[in-house]
Formats: structure tokens, sequence, C-alpha cells
């Protein structure tokens, strides 16, 4: 009887062990691979932006994405209407460098939200924004479903 409780003690243990190992900071490997995918699709597209090419964002945005700035009155709908503005302002965006600043991926099933604060620099002058992007995983591939930027300190009027 108790050669029995022993081995089962130990199988327990082992298997508590073995979750463990599967999750490290309360992510799953599935989940660290999930987020650090979002985080450089993030980056490409910024990269392109700062360089006054918003394709890097259409590309990886969904057909139904919808789309907040405070530079806009109201939502923009769709790929067709976010593709207007920005055609609106490609080659005049030219970011000498940025930093995107403690970017956290949540994950929900085929839904995933990274939010991030982004430092972008021009001529030595700093712009401060919050970011929040909403991406759908849509036949193996995520994309985004919903951008919202606001500035970190808004002005105060």
């Amino acid at each position: 009887m108790i050669r029995t409780w022993i081995i089962l003690v130990s199988l327990l243990v082992t298997a508590g062990c073995t979750q463990e190992a599967q999750m490290v900071d309360g992510k799953t490997e599935n989940e660290k691979q999930i987020a650090a995918t979002i985080i450089a699709m993030e980056k490409a597209a910024l990269e392109r932006w700062g360089k006054g090419d918003p394709s890097g964002f259409l590309e990886i945005s969904a057909s139904d994405v919808v789309y907040f700035d405070p530079f806009l009155d109201k939502r923009l709908n769709g790929i067709d209407e976010l593709k207007s503005l920005y055609e609106g302002i490609r080659g005049e965006v030219n970011v000498e460098r940025y930093e995107l600043i403690d970017p956290k991926v949540q994950l929900c099933g085929d839904v995933a939200v990274l939010t991030f604060n982004y430092t972008g620099y021009t001529n030595g002058e700093a712009s401060r924004w919050n970011c929040t992007e909403v991406y759908r995983k849509q036949n193996d591939c995520w994309k985004i479903i919903q951008t919202h930027w606001s500035f970190t300190k808004p002005s105060i009027k």
C-alpha cells in the first residue's frame, strides 16, 4: 500500500513538473512564438512606415480592419478607407529612429491583442504614442483587425 502511494505521489509530482516545464512566465512555447511573430510583424511595418511606406501596415491588415487615431474625426472602416488615408501621406512620414516600448501580446484563441508605447524621433524631436493592435488569425496568418493610436500625454486645452 505504501509503495503504491509513493508511486502515485511520484507520478503526480512528475506530471506537475512536466506542466511547469511547458509553462514559462505563464506562457507556453506556442504563445511565446505567436507573441514574437506579432511583435516582429509590427516592427517590420513600423520600419517601413518610418521611411514613408505605409504598405507594411496595409499588407498585415485584414479587409475588415477598423482604425482610430487622434487626427481623425471618426473611425475608418475597412481596408479601402485605410488605403485612402495612407496613400494621402505616402512619402510624407520620416522617422529617423523609434523605440517600441514594453510590447505585450495577450492571446485569446485566434485573437491577439498587442499593446505598446511608441516613441519616434525626427530631427531631434520625440513623438510619444500609445498603440493597441488587435490581430485575428485567419488562414494561418495574423492580420490586424483593429488599430488605435493615441498620444501618450494628450494636450489639455
